[in-house]
């Protein structure tokens, strides 16, 4: 699918890879709304790419339900949906202060992967009414893994369990929405300078950037929007998970 003249929603378009991917498509020749939580950030990153914004807590069904009704109103019915929000809370499953509280995982679990399928359900619903384009594709769908998914750390019990369920979850959302020419994938980054790591000091930058086989660095956020920019052309990329780290693989610590 071309990029240029799509209509595109991007939740967590307000920060980090969002932002980035957000800009990206619109510079690209997209039409794209930014979905966040955070509103200030959201209009931000839409006034920039002369876009629209929309506030959205990816985890609340009526949330999502009204903003992508405001991307829809704006630009017509998306064909490139991508999900970058997502939240990273750390903690032990047990610590000197006894059990994780059970609403710090939940957390977790309904922003990043039950938000991820709020967002995705809504998206091949209306993508799934559009007329067909070349080889009768009428959407994408791009979701955010993590290597956490495949080498949670100690510590990441919640994030690695969210992520995981985003990378299961790929293959049986594409077998079935494929009867509609609907694609979807996920993309699983590793170490990336999100406002996240950025907030670490440079020494742990650093100790990270070291970890990465190759290139000898934190990846970019315009690196995870370039890839989304591929799978967006390239109509055989479908179902799976592309992890985009560098070859790192996590240590247990």
């Amino acid at each position: 699918m071309k990029i240029s003249g799509q209509a595109a929603v991007v939740s967590g378009g307000g920060s980090g890879m969002g932002a980035a991917t957000a800009r990206f498509l619109a510079a690209n020749g997209a039409k794209v709304a930014v979905l966040d939580l955070n509103p200030a950030g959201a209009e931000a990153v839409a006034r920039e790419i002369r876009g629209v914004a929309a506030v959205c807590d990816v985890a609340d069904a009526a949330s999502a339900e009204a903003a992508m009704a405001v991307a829809t109103a704006a630009h017509g019915p998306a064909r490139i949906a991508v999900n970058c929000a997502g939240v990273a809370t750390a903690g032990r499953i047990t610590g000197r202060d006894g059990p994780l509280p059970l609403d710090a995982f939940r957390r977790v679990i309904e922003v990043n992967l039950i938000g991820t399928f709020n967002i995705l359900r809504l998206a091949a619903d209306a993508m799934s009414r559009l007329e067909p384009l070349d080889d009768d594709e009428r959407g994408v769908i791009i979701n955010t893994a993590s290597i956490a998914a495949f080498e949670g750390q100690v510590g990441q019990a919640a994030y690695a369990s969210s992520k995981g369920g985003v990378a299961a979850l790929i293959l049986p959302a594409a077998r079935e929405l494929a009867r509609y020419g609907i694609r979807v994938m996920a993309i699983a980054p590793g170490l990336v300078a999100t406002p996240m790591l950025l907030g670490l000091s440079q020494e742990i930058q650093d100790s990270l950037a070291t970890q990465v086989p190759f290139p000898h660095r934190l990846g970019v956020p315009d690196e995870y929007a370039r890839l989304v920019g591929h799978i967006v052309d390239n109509v055989l990329l479908n179902g799976t998970v592309i992890r985009l780290d560098g070859a790192m693989r996590m240590q247990a610590k």
